[in-house]
């Protein structure tokens, strides 16, 4: 099984992560976990909140014609 999704925004970003923690079989906190940080930081990774680093990198993207693409992957295991 494969999810492929077109990075075009941090909310898209975050919905591909969302789509491979849940491929993994991770909750939110389990992740946290695994990260060293909070359930809320992966909370907000995953709904695209705004940063100036984020957006940046965005307008960065769009201004040179750079086209991101993330592939998840999961196997039975």
């Amino acid at each position: 099984m494969a999810y492929t999704g077109k990075v075009t925004s941090a909310e898209s970003l975050g919905r591909i992560l969302r789509q491979a923690r849940l491929l993994s079989g991770l909750s939110q906190r389990e992740l946290a976990r695994r990260l060293g940080t909070t359930q809320n930081y992966v909370w907000e990774l995953e709904a695209g909140k705004r940063s100036i680093m984020m957006d940046r990198l965005f307008a960065a993207m769009r201004a040179t014609g750079m086209e991101l693409t993330a592939t998840v992957r999961h196997s039975h295991g």
